[in-house]
């Protein structure tokens, strides 16, 4: 069941702030540096962009433990 409050109450969130359409449609941006700034650095998909990172990150480190150490793992 929803909790209810006052009439006046403030939202328990903040609520979305919409990006004003300068800052969107820059003429002088480049495609390269509005999708950094759109996918990559953006707040709300930082906390995906540092899963993916992570994962790459235990991929590679995987491979060059594999390639370095390998032949330990495998049985005499």
């Amino acid at each position: 069941m929803a909790r209810r409050s006052a009439p006046s109450a403030q939202p328990p969130y903040l609520p979305h702030q919409p990006h004003s359409q300068r800052a969107l449609n820059d003429p002088n941006e480049s495609a390269f540096s509005r999708f950094l700034r759109t996918e990559v650095y953006a707040p709300e998909k930082i906390a995906g962009n540092i899963s993916v990172a992570s994962a790459v990150g235990l991929f590679v480190g995987g491979i060059i433990a594999v390639r370095t150490w390998g032949d330990l793992m495998v049985p005499a």
